[in-house]
């Protein structure tokens, strides 16, 4: 009986493993791992500095709103988090109205084709992804409406990562990408057909440079559309609650400033677009997008155990442990927005290039 039990025991223990790690197991299935997770660009021995840097930022707030310190900032934040988000999270770095009847990931999906049918594009078109991470969005906007697309990102280690995931879906012919900052971009005027930025543009320190530099390489007549991270209506600055909560997603997320959602289309028309559509996504009918945050949080708490244990064992780098947990912090700021209904990061806004005389 004794042999018995203990067999008996050994194989909860070995299921309820298995059930912790697989099973639960994080939300990108065929990406990073967790014994994989790195400081990205950043050498293991640095990870724990570089994150001490990155909140020096926030102790001095007026080197975040000065441009040229901006790029280091984020660049640093995105070595930081990259395969955190990939491992925990997924390949597309933003959030997307939940679904009745559809997964996370369908539900993402949609939120990306979505992007691309508003700025009517056909196949072999050459369009633009502002900030696009890892490539999720570009992979599935390559694959749905056969455009060529071109990413623009600040980080170096993400335009690895892109490449990889871009040769094994087998879209590398379709996706290319670029290193480099979206304020002052590495391409001639008027070379795009088409242009979008999901959830990416919120890093620039002021927005209208990002949308003068959309518009400058935009060709005339080309659409350009953008799902924006902005506080909303409900939003009130004499507000103690709400001022904790907009600067908690802004200190977790290397936001420069948060934006107000009348500010977005009053830019984009100072640059020279015309405003075609602009909506929160985030409203009614939509579902609730923080669902999937809230829902999470017991991946959050089996994802720390395993990240503290190979922190331990020296496998993933000192510092990764401080970041996994300032990002689970981040995620409560962030439900908070989404609850009060004070912040939404899916602002719309769609524009178009006029015409140039010539064509008129």
């Amino acid at each position: 009986m004794d042999t018995v039990a203990l067999f008996c025991t050994g194989a909860l223990l070995a299921g309820g493993v298995y059930w912790f790690v697989c099973v639960l197991g994080s939300a990108e299935q065929k990406g990073k791992r967790a014994v994989d997770l790195s400081g990205g660009s950043i050498s293991s021995e640095k990870v724990r500095d570089n994150y001490n840097q990155y909140w020096s930022f926030f102790r001095r707030p007026k080197e975040i709103e000065t441009a040229e310190k901006v790029p280091d900032f984020v660049d640093t934040f995105y070595n930081l988090v990259t395969d955190i988000y990939e491992w925990g999270w997924g390949q597309s770095f933003h959030f997307s109205p939940s679904i009745a009847g559809k997964s996370n990931r369908e539900a993402t999906r949609i939120h990306e084709e979505m992007a691309v049918d508003l700025i009517d594009v056909k196949p072999g078109d050459r369009i633009l992804d502002v900030g696009c991470g890892v490539g999720g969005p570009m992979r599935a906007i390559a694959a749905h409406s056969r455009a060529k697309v071109v990413g623009i990102t600040i980080n170096d280690y993400q335009v690895k990562r892109a490449r990889i995931h871009n040769k094994k879906a087998g879209l590398d012919s379709l996706c290319e990408v670029v290193c480099g900052n979206f304020l002052e971009m590495p391409f001639p005027d008027n070379s795009f057909d088409g242009a979008y930025s999901i959830e990416a543009t919120c890093h620039a320190p002021k927005l209208e440079e990002v949308y003068a530099e959309i518009f400058r390489v935009l060709k005339p007549g080309s659409m350009y559309v953008s799902y924006e991270w902005v506080t909303t209506e409900k939003y009130r600055g004499d507000n103690p609650e709400h001022v904790d909560i907009i600067q908690g997603i802004e200190r977790g997320d290397a936001l420069p400033g948060l934006r107000n959602y009348l500010d977005i289309a009053e830019t984009a028309r100072k640059v020279g677009f015309e405003v075609v559509k602009e909506r929160d996504l985030a409203q009614p009918p939509a579902l609730p997008w923080w669902t999937r945050l809230k829902m999470g949080r017991i991946a959050y708490w089996r994802n720390h155990i395993l990240v503290m244990v190979l922190s331990a064992l020296g496998i993933a780098p000192k510092g990764t442990l401080d970041v996994h947990e300032m990002l689970f912090n981040t995620a409560d700021f962030l439900t908070r927005g989404g609850d009060s209904g004070i912040f939404s990061p899916m602002h719309m806004i769609l524009c178009r290039k006029p015409d140039s005389p010539a064509s008129s």
